[in-house]
């Protein structure tokens, strides 16, 4: 995992938690990377293991199609999400606090407490004058224990009540568990 000495001089007074989950977001984009040959296998095995688990009715070939392009989009927006270069635009400015409001609203999974969570276990791990490789295995302990975000929200949203159109959400949250554990 590489953040180099610009990202840092930039940062200036980027706080040792902005740090920690700038390092948690490179892990798992770094992760999501790598396997993003395995995704397509993958995001078909659980959509259809998804499907027939629930018995959604007339899945002609065109619906589940689409589906599966949807689940492949969604993977390519969520590496975004988690692309290094561009987090800075989520979390580092005061639009991002509105456009992330709207999210919310948008979205049919809430991910607040998730996101709570996430910062609470990133105050608990974060040391003063954190170096590259402890930065590294610190995201990578963080990880491990609460997964990608906002991936236990949908997961948890689905479950509580599945429904044909929350399955892109599903399948990629399911696959991307599957890849980072």
């Amino acid at each position: 995992m590489i953040i180099d000495n610009i990202m840092r001089i930039k940062a200036g007074a980027m706080d040792e938690m902005k740090l920690l989950l700038r390092a948690y977001y490179e892990c798992l984009h770094e992760r999501l990377k790598a396997a993003k040959q395995r995704l397509p296998a993958l995001i078909e095995k659980v959509l259809q293991d998804e499907i027939e688990h629930r018995g959604f009715a007339e899945f002609e070939p065109d619906k589940y199609a689409a589906y599966y392009e949807a689940s492949l989009a969604f993977v390519d927006e969520r590496l975004e999400t988690y692309n290094p270069i561009g987090i800075q635009y989520m979390f580092e400015n005061v639009r991002s606090k509105e456009a992330y409001e709207l999210e919310l609203q948008l979205d049919w999974y809430d991910s607040r407490p998730e996101l709570e969570a996430l910062k609470q276990a990133i105050r608990a791990k974060v040391e003063k004058g954190m170096d590259e490789e402890t930065l590294s295995q610190t995201a990578t302990e963080l990880i491990k224990q609460v997964g990608a975000f906002p991936d236990e929200s949908i997961i948890a949203g689905y479950e509580a009540t599945p429904a044909v159109n929350k399955l892109p959400d599903y399948v990629v949250a399911r696959v991307i568990e599957e890849i980072i554990s």
